[in-house]
């Protein structure tokens, strides 16, 4: 799509102000459970029935008297309803998308239908967070859904954007081959971060502390009912359910999981490495990836520093982000090439 109107603008720039926004839900979303404030408003979507954090006496005094098992921690309450307010923010804005892209033939109609879908779901699964007191199935399922936000407002980008990459140098079948590569890696990527997911979810993160796998013998404590997506009943699920060998299970499997996904990425970035039109890509990846083992390894031999366990979110949201743009550019690129060639297949056809 070629912007060349003041309405065009407006929308690209609506698009590209959310997707900035939705990068600061999910960052705020991890902070917001890093630092244990996923509870810190024991009621969705107020905080202790108020529209803001409690703060006069009687407020306090109110908010107690309601939740007199769940005291008060202004700090966290706070954490968790500015990471609410910004989401809301972006839900509007989502919204607004939707609106500007009906109202004009030429905006793409699928993508905002499907941001407007997974905002309401990912809604409904914040407010699941918190009267299922941080069930991790919920908790997982949350944090899929801010990264298919995320993701989506950045495809509608690059379908707005006005230079799309020239691929007519690369040929189809290459084409075809890059698209199902790229393809395996955006599933392969993905299902990393749902076993870091997991793993948060489930407090597994600190469980094994030393390198390549883990100081106990996890081939024992094996156990694959530690991906049991449904989990007993318990009154909070905060700190972690499962025993010792379920975690450990769990967070071996995410650093396995890391070293296929290195490889996959690898791959990927040096199919692109060969396509000089592609090349960009490729550093890119090899950048964001290197950032990703740096970060997760510092987790590790640091004990989970808050700034880089949000930063070891983000940068998994940039390695999605940079196979979902991939993956669209060649995608794009053997449609277009495909289409070129149809006129002449049909004249050898009718010659």
């Amino acid at each position: 799509m070629i912007i060349n109107n003041n309405n065009d603008r407006y929308f690209f720039y609506l698009v590209s102000f959310s997707f900035v926004l939705s990068l600061a839900v999910v960052a705020l979303g991890a902070f917001t459970r890093l630092t244990e404030a996923g509870l810190g408003c024991p009621d969705w979507p107020g905080c202790y029935g108020f529209l803001t954090v409690p703060q006069t006496a009687l407020e306090q005094q109110t908010a107690a008297e309601f939740f007199p098992h769940t005291p008060l921690e202004p700090q966290k309450a706070w954490n968790e309803m500015l990471h609410r307010y910004i989401a809301g923010t972006l839900g509007l804005f989502v919204l607004a998308i939707n609106l500007m892209a009906w109202r004009q033939v030429s905006q793409p109609k699928l993508v905002p239908i499907l941001l407007l879908i997974m905002v309401t779901i990912q809604a409904v699964l914040g407010m699941w967070t918190v009267t299922l007191v941080l069930m991790p199935v919920v908790v997982m399922a949350h944090l899929l859904g801010g990264f298919t936000i995320v993701s989506l407002l950045w495809l509608l980008r690059l379908q707005l954007q006005a230079t799309p990459v020239d691929m007519t140098q690369i040929g189809i079948k290459t084409l075809s081959r890059l698209r199902i590569a790229a393809i395996i890696s955006v599933i392969v990527v993905i299902l990393q971060i749902a076993l870091g997911g997991w793993t948060a979810a489930n407090y597994a993160a600190l469980v094994c502390s030393q390198l390549p796998l883990c100081e106990a013998n996890w081939q024992q404590l094996f156990d694959v009912k530690a991906f049991l997506l449904i989990q007993p009943q318990h009154d909070s699920y905060q700190y972690g359910v499962l025993d010792y060998g379920l975690r450990v299970s769990i967070h071996v499997v995410h650093r396995i999981g890391a070293m296929i996904t290195t490889v996959v990425v690898l791959a990927m970035a040096w199919l692109c490495w060969r396509q000089p039109v592609l090349r960009r890509y490729s550093w890119g990846l090899v950048l964001l990836l290197t950032l990703q083992i740096a970060l997760g390894v510092t987790n590790v031999v640091a004990s989970l520093p808050l700034a880089v366990a949000v930063a070891h979110n983000v940068t998994g949201l940039g390695l999605l982000v940079a196979m979902v743009t991939i993956s669209y550019r060649v995608g794009v690129g053997s449609r277009h090439s495909r289409e070129a060639e149809q006129p002449l297949r049909e004249e050898q056809s009718h010659g």
